[in-house]
């Protein structure tokens, strides 16, 4: 099969990068609004970009023309926390991939407790086994639907004790769970998950 990409509408061409850029890690990043409300979101077009300093970065996606409460949130705030969710929190982090109004805290909607950040006002989701602390260095805006990518800097890292050693993480303890095409999840044994995902899910 060949497929030229100029023939491709936006949802065919997501569809078949979804499918072969696989598997992806997942940011479950929070933020805050301007009334103080801590929002939560899953996103998979994720990585980290420098180590000196560390430097993660996030793409996401608009909701038509508009911009999604985690680009508002970051633009404003200048701040933003990924936490990365293992295998057993994939019903949670599932959860918080719905529609929510911007007023409304997927955390508080999932009975999920937040924890005190220690460098940046956004707040920790403390189930979380990894929480990165982030300033925002930098937004870069991608293609005709503009998309933004957020680079922001680690300015603290949050490591469940048991996972840390010789100043490593193990992440076959960590067990993150990642992200495939459809409504598919993986664990790092390569175990399929299903789950029917939101479309709002980045």
């Amino acid at each position: 099969m060949e497929i030229s990409a100029d023939t491709l509408s936006p949802s065919d061409a997501y569809r078949l990068l979804v499918g072969a850029v696989v598997p992806r890690p997942i940011a479950w990043v929070t933020t805050l609004s301007e009334v103080g409300t801590v929002n939560a979101a899953p996103f998979s077009c994720f990585t980290f970009v420098s180590y000196s300093p560390p430097m993660l970065a996030i793409s996401v996606g608009r909701k038509g023309t508009d911009l999604k409460d985690t680009s508002v949130n970051i633009g404003r705030n200048k701040e933003f926390v990924v936490n990365i969710a293992s295998v057993d929190l994939a019903s949670d982090l599932h959860e918080t991939s719905a529609e929510f109004p911007s007023d409304v805290s997927e955390l508080e909607a999932g009975s999920l407790d937040t924890a005190v950040s220690r460098n940046v006002r956004v707040p920790r989701i403390a189930i979380a086994p990894v929480s990165m602390e982030c300033r925002l260095h930098s937004v870069l805006e991608f293609g005709a639907l503009r998309t933004e990518l957020f680079v922001g800097e680690v300015v603290m890292f949050h490591i469940r004790d048991d996972l840390y050693a010789n100043g490593k993480i193990d992440s076959m303890k960590l067990r993150p769970l990642a992200r495939l095409g459809g409504p598919r999840y993986m664990d790092p044994g390569g175990e399929i998950l299903s789950r029917s995902i939101p479309s709002s899910f980045g």
